[in-house]
């Protein structure tokens, strides 16, 4: 009996010193936990205490401005005219001057009026040094177009000649750019209800000089094109020449003066035949 419980003693006492050489073993390594704490803390405090590494910032050295190039000035103003105002060109009606340009042409540089024309969507460049010699002008005084106006009341005057060398002396008026003329253009070629038709090329210059004389008095009058060619027909309804009397009267014309020409053709027939005989 004392020998079986001295053996259980022994195995109790080596179980102790085991568990007390584990326990020195343990307590001289270092925790594993600890361990892992200290480097998850790590990166933290490097991120917090260890600044970045920049470079030093430098102030940029100013850079100099490239010299100012003055840029020149377009004139709004020459021989009287200006930009922005309505002229009357005479060969296209009245235009506005959308500015005054340089241009170098073959080497000369010329100084050029830039001009609209709105209703034709054209725009015409001519030289500031030649307006005199185009003819352009200013737009007419109200006293001009109310005389123009009271020209459309007046009596028709057409000449009995032929239509070619009638043709070329209105286009001349339509392209003159005064006003008047142009409106001795209209009434002359003005016909009414009660009158014959038109031809084909009448109407073209009738309708030619109406325009030019309606878009002038409607920039004149700041109104439209419409209200001036309303005018315009209401001032032509008064004319003396309208109806079957003032026919009767262009015919009772007609035909003196187609008479006095018939005269004037025979003698030159004569003429002619007289030149041959010799």
């Amino acid at each position: 009996m004392p020998q079986k419980t001295a053996k259980p003693a022994a195995k109790v006492t080596a179980a102790k010193t085991a568990a007390t050489k584990v326990a020195a073993a343990a307590a001289a390594k270092p925790s594993l936990k600890p361990a892992a704490s200290k480097t998850a803390a790590a990166p933290a405090k490097a991120a917090v205490t260890k600044p970045v590494a920049t470079k030093p910032v430098v102030a940029a050295k100013p850079v100099a401005a490239p010299p100012k190039v003055e840029e020149k000035k377009l004139p709004t103003q020459r021989h009287g005219f200006k930009t922005n105002e309505f002229v009357v060109y005479p060969a296209h009606g009245v235009g506005q001057i959308l500015a005054i340009e340089e241009q170098e042409i073959a080497g000369v540089k010329l100084e050029l009026f830039v001009i609209n024309f709105i209703k034709d969507k054209m725009t015409l460049r001519v030289p500031t040094a030649k307006v005199a010699n185009v003819g352009m002008r200013k737009l007419s005084d109200p006293a001009l177009v109310k005389r123009a106006l009271e020209t459309l009341k007046g009596r028709a005057r057409v000449k009995r000649t032929m239509w070619s060398r009638r043709a070329q002396e209105y286009e001349a008026k339509i392209n003159s750019g005064d006003i008047v003329a142009i409106a001795e253009v209209v009434r002359d070629l003005y016909r009414s209800e009660s009158q014959p038709e038109q031809s084909y090329s009448e109407r073209q210059l009738y309708e030619a000089a109406l325009d030019r004389l309606s878009r002038e008095i409607a920039v004149v009058q700041h109104a439209t094109e419409t209200e001036a060619v309303k005018e315009i027909e209401s001032q032509l309804a008064k004319s003396p020449r309208r109806g079957a009397k003032a026919e009767a009267e262009a015919d009772a014309d007609g035909e003196t003066e187609a008479e006095e020409g018939d005269t004037d053709e025979v003698d030159g027939d004569d003429t002619a035949v007289a030149d041959e005989a010799a």
